[in-house]
């Protein structure tokens, strides 16, 4: 088994080193495009028409896909086929059932004028299916997984440098907090972020602040912070401000309920020994995320966290069924919670 990330796979088909069968896999959106791109470069513009196949495995039987790939090239020297969505590669059902051992059987044995390409854009193939050992076995495995928040700050910037361009530490660090780290995200900002900075060649943070929108959970993590220190004129003015915002109460409520549910569970599992990785992985959530809570949870007690979760579900009740204000029962949540003591 043959493993390299994007970069080297730039650097491998340029040398038109072309292996008959690749194994794209991770969950990282903006590595999965550029990987996709990378193949492209395989076959010549005007015969990408001719040689090129793309198929989506949610709604084409892989029979047809392989069937494609065992094809001679035309009018050229090479075919480059695209399996997209293998869910059965995974422990999830396809939508369809496909026959698998067609193309276990034609790993064994694969065309050497194709390059058959399978993007598994999933953090965890089923590693116990056979199908699987035999494509780590035989296939160029490309890595592209979700980076961690420093290799994505290392990342971005290295795609700044190609592009002539600087960031600010502070402008850097307010982007990993809107886009929670992730890589694909940040990305997607580049092009405005970059037509911003492109007289004086660097991104400042007034250029992210104006136009990297912040996100609802931004906002409601320093409204956590103020409950939970009870500072109440900084919670109703943190509060009002995102009602004026025309955030609606309810949905407002529910973000601060997954926010405490979060750093309840955080503090429980920290407390058995989890670690910030295994708690990203037991909880499901992206390791910034995880960064963040632990910060936040080290300075209360579980039973602040406990009674803060509790009064929010209560709050969402009210809200639901009472004919009081919405903004007027969140202030009387907040009072409430800022006279308990333990």
């Amino acid at each position: 088994m043959k493993k390299m990330n994007v970069t080297e796979l730039s650097q491998h088909i340029t040398h038109q080193d072309i292996a008959p069968l690749y194994l794209v896999v991770g969950e990282e959106a903006y590595l999965q495009q550029a990987a996709r791109e990378q193949f492209l470069k395989i076959l010549p513009t005007d015969e990408r028409d001719l040689n090129l196949g793309q198929y989506d495995l949610n709604e084409t039987s892989l029979a047809t896909a392989l069937a494609d790939a065992m094809s001679m090239p035309f009018l050229g020297e090479r075919r480059v086929v695209f399996l997209n969505s293998p869910v059965f590669l995974t422990s999830e059902k396809s939508k369809i059932e496909q026959p698998v051992n067609e193309l276990i059987d034609y790993l064994q044995a694969p065309t050497p004028t194709t390059a058959l390409v399978i993007f598994a854009p999933y953090a965890k193939l089923d590693e116990r299916k056979k199908v699987v050992k035999l494509l780590r076995q035989r296939a160029v495995i490309i890595d592209t997984a979700k980076l961690s928040e420093q290799a994505a700050r290392e990342a971005f910037q290295y795609e700044l440098k190609k592009q002539h361009l600087k960031i600010t530490s502070q402008a850097l660090q307010l982007l990993i907090q809107r886009t929670d780290a992730d890589f694909s995200l940040m990305m997607a900002q580049l092009t405005k972020l970059a037509l911003y900075a492109q007289s004086s060649h660097e991104i400042d943070q007034v250029a992210v602040t104006r136009l990297v929108t912040a996100k609802l959970e931004d906002n409601v993590f320093d409204l956590v912070n103020a409950v939970l220190n009870r500072k109440v004129k900084l919670a109703l003015e943190q509060y009002q401000m995102l009602i004026l915002q025309q955030e609606d109460p309810i949905k407002l409520n529910a973000v601060l309920l997954n926010q405490f549910r979060l750093l309840l569970q955080v503090k429980i599992l920290q407390a058995k020994g989890y670690t910030q990785g295994t708690l990203a992985t037991k909880l499901k959530v992206h390791p910034y995320r995880i960064k963040l809570a632990l910060r936040q949870v080290k300075k209360f007690s579980k039973d602040d966290l406990i009674h803060a979760y509790l009064g929010l579900e209560k709050l969402e009740v009210g809200m639901k069924s009472s004919q009081m204000d919405r903004r007027m029962l969140f202030e009387l949540f907040v009072l409430h919670f800022a006279k308990y003591k333990h």
